[in-house]
């Protein structure tokens, strides 16, 4: 299924529960940073290797699964209600990444790209 297939799939629900009221863009980024909330905070207390891991135990990845996909549908619903070009704005964003992180100065490392023509 295709990022806009989904995005009707949304809408279509959306329409047959008479929700586009409450769908306002504020509504969304609230619902998302909400979503967002509940999939971190089944990653708060695990050790980066536990997070590593965290698929492997098939309760904790239905789990992750259900607060990806909120987090994923609410973005895509924003997205659609906003009539903003999903795909088009990320492959803006890998692109500014692109020019932000060149490979030579950023291969290997975490720092911001403020940072990374300092001497380490």
């Amino acid at each position: 299924m295709t990022i806009r297939a989904l995005e009707q799939a949304l809408a279509d629900f959306a329409a047959e529960r008479d929700w586009e009221q409450f769908h306002t863009p504020k509504n969304l980024a609230m619902a998302l940073a909400g979503e967002c909330g509940e999939l971190l905070e089944l990653f708060q207390w695990l050790t980066p290797d536990q997070s590593t891991h965290v698929m492997d135990d098939p309760r904790q990845a239905q789990r992750v699964r259900e607060e990806m996909a909120d987090v994923f549908a609410y973005l895509l619903r924003m997205a659609d209600v906003l009539e903003l070009d999903l795909e088009q704005a990320v492959v803006e964003k890998i692109e500014s990444n692109r020019n932000k992180y060149p490979v030579h100065l950023a291969r290997g490392r975490a720092d911001k790209y403020t940072n990374l023509g300092e001497e380490d």
